[in-house]
């Protein structure tokens, strides 16, 4: 079973360029998604906080954030119109 951290196994070049750039590719997905929840638990924080308008704040920032990932389809374009909708939903609440 191969993992992320072997070398490629592909037999011709060709193959064992596709193996080395799908490698780069997931790291570099990774640290996008990564960003994403990172953004994520920033709206999350500023909500527990209780202060309605630098969560606002936060969330005007990491709506950008979530928009950008889903552009580049490391999410789908609904998870993210979720996320944007259940922040935005417990902002209001926060009144």
């Amino acid at each position: 079973m191969a993992t992320s951290a072997q070398k490629p196994v592909a037999r011709n070049p060709q193959g064992r360029k596709r193996a080395r750039q799908a490698l780069k590719a997931r790291a570099h997905n990774a640290s996008l998604r990564s960003r994403l929840r990172t953004a994520i638990k920033a709206v999350r924080k500023a909500i527990a906080g209780g202060d309605k308008a630098a969560a606002q704040v936060v969330f005007r920032a990491s709506t950008s954030v979530i928009d950008s990932i889903a552009d580049k389809k490391i999410i789908h374009k609904n998870k993210a119109a979720r996320h944007k909708s259940r922040l935005s939903a417990a902002i209001k609440a926060l009144a």
